[in-house]
């Protein structure tokens, strides 16, 4: 079921600064990004950094997340496997796939964890909205996804659906971790490793997948307006 009764204002206070917006180029270790998370959102808590949202994208890698469950590791040696804090269950990560790593503080916005995962999806849809690809919630379903009408129905008799981007939050002090991920142009075979997000019935697509031929920057400029309409200004990172 689409949810559609949501309040998704996540809007920070008057007189907050901009958030910070970073991009990094090359291939980002995972063990790397969580560290440099981990800082940024501690000088964040403490109020000696302002807000930052890091894009970036990562060796082929597994992610666990706090639910995951080992029976959805079908192939625990194909790729380095990390537990993470976020929650949710086993996710992929790797070239071709755009990463956010949203680290903002919910003090200063509005303290509604759901509300704010919400929001995560609305940026999300917005931005494939902008080149016409429609997204949707499902009330069951973390993450985005998208009706293939052209696939053959499932068993049930509804039409089949794909998911495009997850979502993986954490929370520290009322400071986000992780964030969200949208599937550009991954290698789809590497998801066959893992049953993604715990969900058997359903695949996974991306934006190439889907007749897209679009540039990495491209989605990450479409990211960022649709950001910056659900939670506000954003300041290039120096």
């Amino acid at each position: 079921m689409q949810r559609t009764d949501l309040d998704l204002s996540m809007q920070a206070a008057d007189g907050c600064p901009a958030v910070r917006w970073r991009i990094t180029e090359a291939l980002v270790p995972y063990e790397e990004a969580v560290a440099e998370m981990e800082r940024q959102v501690a000088a964040i808590a403490d109020g000696t950094a302002d807000e930052l949202v890091w894009l970036v994208e990562h060796p082929p890698l597994y992610t666990a997340g706090t639910s995951a469950d080992s029976a959805d590791l079908i192939q625990p040696d194909r790729f380095p496997v990390f537990a993470t804090g976020r929650g949710g269950e086993y996710t992929y990560h790797g070239p071709g796939q755009r990463v956010a790593y949203v680290m903002l503080d919910l003090k200063r916005r509005r303290q509604d964890v759901r509300a704010y995962v919400a929001a995560l999806e609305d940026v999300v849809i917005r931005t494939l909205d902008s080149m016409n690809v429609r997204g949707e919630r499902r009330e069951d379903r973390v993450g985005v996804w998208v009706r293939r009408p052209e696939k053959p129905l499932l068993p049930d008799g509804t039409m089949a659906e794909d998911k495009i981007a997850a979502l993986g939050i954490r929370l520290r002090r009322w400071v986000s971790f992780h964030g969200l991920s949208i599937n550009v142009d991954p290698d789809l075979d590497h998801f066959s490793g893992i049953v993604p997000c715990g969900i058997r019935t359903y695949g996974v697509t991306s934006l190439v997948d889907l007749g897209l031929p679009v540039m990495m920057t491209d989605v990450d400029m479409r990211l960022r307006d649709a950001f910056q309409e659900v939670f506000g200004e954003t300041v290039n990172d120096s």
